[in-house]
């Protein structure tokens, strides 16, 4: 299958990335776009975290129930939005004008990729290699790294979002980092001219 713009990754940063695309459907310059998620979060750091100080969630807000919600949220609100379950990404291959990403249950073609996956340097998605370095942001004993990018942008076409983008394991610091590659993207599809989306009552 083939994307216009595929998230690895459903934390923090992926999940608000794909919010943001799915939003964009009624814009003219997002309406035919196929966007894909693949909703890996085993590893997520959300799956032990507790939120008191986050601005717009209960306190005692459990980051596991976000992970749920998020997917229930994207799938209610933004069904066209691919959701590709219970699949992990091993490759990512620049080949001509798209990337070829193969996980390991299938191979898919998108011409922009998100990473979004977290900062532990267990990553083992190969085609990633050259750009990985320690975490600028993170205590080198814990060896985090990063994705070496400009503004989110590693490559022309390859994003990085969340803490592997360089940015503090901060909820709306992911958060943020990923709406904003969502942003990047709309800009990109509506021939430069800054895009963005907004509800309003």
């Amino acid at each position: 299958m083939s994307f216009d713009a595929l998230i690895i990754g459903a934390g923090a940063a992926g999940m608000s990335c794909a919010l943001v695309l799915g939003s964009a459907k009624p814009k003219a310059f997002a309406s035919d776009k196929v966007i894909g998620l693949i909703t890996h979060q085993k590893t997520s750091h959300l799956q032990n975290a507790l939120f008191n100080n986050v601005l717009g969630l209960a306190p005692g807000t459990l980051g596991k129930d976000i992970l749920e919600q998020g997917k229930k949220q994207l799938n209610d609100l933004y069904p066209h939005v691919q959701q590709i379950v219970k699949e992990k990404v091993k490759a990512v291959k620049k080949i001509g004008d798209f990337f070829e990403v193969e996980t390991n249950k299938a191979t898919y073609q998108s011409t922009i990729v998100v990473i979004a996956v977290g900062y532990t340097d267990l990553i083992t998605i190969r085609g990633l290699e050259n750009y990985i370095e320690s975490h600028p942001r993170a205590a080198k004993e814990k060896n985090r790294i990063w994705l070496r990018n400009t503004d989110h942008r590693i490559i022309e076409n390859l994003y990085v979002a969340g803490t592997l983008a360089g940015w503090r394991s901060q909820f709306a610091i992911a958060s943020g980092s990923g709406a904003h590659v969502a942003t990047d993207i709309l800009t990109l599809w509506n021939n430069g001219k800054h895009a963005k989306v907004h509800d309003k009552i």
